[in-house]
């Protein structure tokens, strides 16, 4: 991989809780492989979940998708899933690590500490995502990400299986665009597309 190749494309960074599965699973099997882009999912979930969520995602997609071991390099066209019990940030723009620190919203990986890590380094790059779930974890990171000249969409309350966390971002003023689950994927193209186009 040439050293700049990961300033092709964007960065989308996906949250979710409770309830968020099915919009994970969907987007996933909505999106076009994207060569240039690299996506990365931090969903709270169980240890003892194993690699179940990384198959699930992966009989749905055309992206390559790996759980995210410590040291990985970050490679456009792949689908990045946080392990349970990690805090998943992101090493310099070539490299991911993992972090066994204080759980933060009682959670690790915690959604705001992987969005905060993404935005800092990635700035405008990033499109932050938040889905269903069932506390406040990722408005945070999400306000990190526009304030550091990312887009940031969050599902429509109404659609979520628990609409704590969309609302608490949209609540913030933070959310560029409250969206469909259906048309996450349509959005991430469009984003994709005229936000590389212009950097």
């Amino acid at each position: 991989m040439e050293k700049d190749e990961i300033t092709a494309g964007a960065i989308v960074v996906i949250g979710g809780s409770a309830g968020s599965l099915e919009v994970i699973l969907e987007i996933a099997n909505n999106l076009p492989l994207l060569p240039t882009v690299v996506i990365i999912i931090v969903v709270h979930r169980k240890i003892d979940n194993d690699s179940i969520l990384e198959e699930l995602i992966a009989h749905k997609t055309k992206y390559r998708v790996k759980e995210v071991e410590d040291k990985d390099a970050i490679i456009p066209g792949t689908i990045y899933i946080a392990p349970p019990d990690y805090h998943l940030l992101i090493e310099n723009k070539h490299c991911f690590s993992l972090d066994t620190s204080e759980k933060v919203h009682f959670c690790r990986p915690s959604i705001d500490v992987t969005f905060e890590s993404v935005a800092e380094t990635f700035t405008s790059r990033v499109i932050g995502i938040l889905l269903s779930g069932a506390n406040i974890d990722g408005a945070e990171g999400l306000a990190c990400i526009k304030q550091l000249g990312g887009y940031t969409m969050a599902q429509t309350p109404e659609s979520a299986g628990i609409d704590i966390m969309p609302k608490q971002a949209i609540s913030r003023n933070i959310v560029d665009k409250i969206v469909e689950p259906q048309d996450i994927s349509k959005e991430i193209v469009q984003l994709v597309t005229t936000r590389t186009s212009s950097l």
